[in-house]
């Protein structure tokens, strides 16, 4: 039985080429930093697995970008990969804060920086599910896009803070000040989304 080039046989090299590989391993990546996080309290020294969840986070933010320039550069963009790609995005964000917040990295005051972040998700991504029913489309700004790239330098910054503080001062610190203004962007960027999603909500 023969299929014609827009139908099954072209699936499986729709789902499986390079960019939506990169996403699915941003994806692999979240089980795999939290693995590191519990071994980092059952190893003599806590470096090596804060390390190796730094490296992991680093190459998985780094996919972040890859992903959507392959697939514009190579013209291979799919319906799985526009799916897939922001959920990445969030569950990696989404899980490390919360990792970083359950061993005291983010502490205090700072915890409201990342519920911000959390809270903002959760809300665009229900209001995109809303407006998605009424076939409206809610592009993604410029300005969110750094706020992803803010996101990722700032949890990097705090993956690594516990052991680069004994070489490098201030990498909490700095990992904490950037948490925070990620934070503020994501507030503006939040109800940037709303304001223009309020004129598609009816009665």
């Amino acid at each position: 039985m023969s299929y014609s080039e827009t139908g099954p046989s072209r699936m499986p090299k729709r789902t499986y080429n390079i960019p939506n590989m990169l996403t699915y391993g941003r994806i692999i990546a979240v089980p795999v930093v939290v693995l590191c996080f519990f071994l980092e309290g059952r190893l003599a020294s806590s470096e090596p697995a804060r390390w190796a969840a730094f490296a992991i986070f680093a190459i998985a933010s780094v996919t972040d970008f890859l992903d959507g320039y392959l697939a514009r550069l190579w013209k291979q963009s799919s319906n799985i990969g526009r799916m897939l790609d922001p959920i990445a995005d969030k569950l990696l964000v989404s899980a490390v804060l919360l990792l970083l917040a359950a061993d005291g990295t983010i502490a205090g005051w700072s915890l409201w920086a990342a519920i911000i972040i959390l809270c903002r998700e959760i809300l665009v991504s229900g209001l995109r599910e809303y407006l998605a029913a009424l076939k409206v489309s809610v592009p993604v700004t410029q300005l969110a896009k750094w706020k992803t790239t803010l996101q990722l330098v700032a949890i990097g910054f705090l993956l690594a803070g516990p052991a680069a503080d004994n070489y490098v001062d201030y990498m909490t610190e700095t990992g904490i000040a950037l948490l925070w203004a990620s934070a503020i962007i994501t507030l503006y960027t939040g109800y940037d989304y709303f304001r223009a999603g309020l004129k598609h909500i009816g009665d």
